[in-house]
Parts: structure tokens; C-alpha cells; sequence
């Protein structure tokens, strides 16, 4: 009899983990499916830009947006002490003598919420009240999770950015974007889990 019991609960065990696989698996494809191929052509401009660290793709559309005039300053956010906004503008090809008056950096963040953070606290001292968020595509659903967590009351507007190493077009295809997106959605959920279950660090 113990011997039925336990075979039911067993059964009802790998049930249980075939369907939450099972729903795992539909949303990573539609969190795939979500990303962003382009960043739209929105004509928006914001009080401030923020550029979340992590390739010289983003800076240097962080540098163009600010050069275009879609926001007022840039706030580059997770640098490494002791970069000076000069090597940024360097590594993206950039020149920019008219740009560096403009810029702020950031080095206290060492993960995407902490970017939230600091990107918080620059907000504040700025007074603004609208943000142009640019970072990856892959990374850009939990960065808005985290900068909404963050930020409430400000306005923001995402600007993803297309590495050219990441490929959505079949992407369960290609062993090193399929471990980045597989990666990057494990950790949107847990953003999304502690978001729902938490409050946020105040800005210091």
C-alpha cells in the first residue's frame, strides 16, 4: 500500500516539474521573441540619457543620442574607477571636447541594480523627471524591471542596442546567444520575483 502511495506521489512529482519545464520553456521563447531587433525612431527627447555599461556599442549610441540632442546630459552608469570620460569617448570612437561637459559618470554600480540605483540618485540631484535607457536588447526587460523598481514617478524611455554577436534569428541555434538569452532570462525572472516581493534600496 506505502509502495502506491509513494509511485502516485512520484507520478504527481515529475507532473508538476514537467509543466513548470513546460512553462519555463514557453516563456524564455517569448521572452526571445520580445527582444527588440532596432531601436525605434521615436523622435522622443528625455531630460536625461543613461548608459548602462557593457560594450562600446552602447556608448557610442549613448554619445550620438546625446550629440542629436535627445537628452539634456548622459549619465554612464558601472565604470570602473579611475576611467575618465575622455577613454570612453576613445573606446567608441568618439570625439567629443563638446560632449565631455555633458557627461557623468558612475562607479559605484557593479550589477543591474545597482545601475538602478545610482542612475536614481543622479536623477534626483538632476531634477529630471524623464530617462533615455540604453543598454543591450537582451538586457533591457530586466533593466526596465529594476529602473522601474528604482525609479517610480519617472519616465522611461528604452533605446536597445543590437550587438552585432547576438543572433535573434534562430537564436537556439547558436550555442553562445542561446546561453545569453537562456542566462539573461533566469535572471529577468528573478528580478521580476524580488520586484514583486520587495521593496527597493533607497538611493543613498
Amino acid at each position: 500500500m506505502s509502495w502506491h502511495i509513494a509511485s502516485r506521489q512520484l507520478r504527481r512529482l515529475i507532473l508538476l516539474a514537467s509543466l513548470l519545464l513546460a512553462v519555463w520553456a514557453l516563456g524564455l521563447f517569448l521572452f526571445a521573441a520580445s527582444l527588440p531587433r532596432q531601436a525605434p525612431d521615436d523622435g522622443i527627447t528625455t531630460d536625461g540619457i543613461v548608459v548602462l555599461t557593457g560594450g562600446s556599442e552602447r556608448l557610442s549610441v549613448g554619445f550620438d543620442l546625446l550629440r542629436a540632442r535627445k537628452g539634456r546630459k548622459l549619465f554612464i552608469s558601472g565604470v570602473y574607477r579611475g576611467v575618465e570620460v575622455r577613454e570612453l569617448l576613445a573606446m567608441s570612437s568618439k570625439s567629443g571636447n563638446d560632449l565631455e561637459c555633458c557627461v557623468r559618470l558612475g562607479y559605484d554600480a557593479d550589477d543591474t541594480e545597482g545601475n538602478a540605483v545610482e542612475t536614481a540618485r543622479w536623477i534626483a540631484e538632476e531634477g529630471f523627471t524623464s530617462l533615455r535607457l540604453v543598454t543591450a536588447n537582451y538586457h533591457m526587460p530586466r533593466s526596465l524591471v529594476e529602473f522601474r523598481r528604482a525609479l517610480p514617478g519617472i519616465t522611461l524611455v528604452p533605446h536597445p542596442v543590437t550587438p552585432h554577436k547576438v543572433r535573434l534569428d534562430s537564436w537556439w541555434n547558436w550555442p553562445g546567444t542561446a546561453e545569453l538569452i537562456i542566462g539573461e532570462y533566469n535572471k529577468y525572472l528573478l528580478a521580476v520575483t524580488r520586484a514583486a516581493l520587495t521593496v527597493p534600496h533607497p538611493a543613498p
